[in-house]
Order: structure tokens, then sequence, then C-alpha cells
């Protein structure tokens, strides 16, 4: 086989083999827990990091943005 030809059909492979592993990992299993649980968060946060780096979010996280209004309540109560 051409060396080139070699190349895209191994680029290819890699890509559809990650894609549809995503795509399992990602898939809902219903409400009940399972194992795969932990894999598919950590993949949404990195999901999240990516988009925040990519379109550069000038917001702060929405956690520090509740922990925040969290402070300023107990500072306004006696």
């Amino acid at each position: 086989m051409n060396s080139k030809t070699e190349r895209l059909v191994r680029r290819t492979t890699m890509v559809s083999t990650v894609t549809a592993a995503y795509f399992l990992l990602t898939a809902d299993y219903g409400s009940e827990p399972n194992a795969l649980d932990p894999i598919k968060k950590a993949i949404q946060s990195a999901e999240g990091s990516v988009k925040d780096f990519i379109f550069r979010s000038k917001s702060p996280p929405q956690e520090s943005k509740i922990e925040k209004l969290g402070a300023t309540d107990a500072k306004d109560r006696p």
C-alpha cells in the first residue's frame, strides 16, 4: 500500500475509534449509577475546560460565583 494511503487509513481508524469510545462512554444508561459515571464526569469536565480555553470565557466559573454570593450574604446578615 502507498505510504500516504496507509497514513490516511491509520489516522481515520484512530479518529473513528476515539469517536466511538466517546459516544459509548457518554451514552445515557438510565438513572442507575454505573461504573462509567466517573469517566463520564471527567470527560464532561474536560469538555468544559476546552470550551473555556477556546472561547476565552471571561466570567469566573459558576462555583466561584456561588461562593462569592454566599460570602456576601453572610456579611450582610448580623
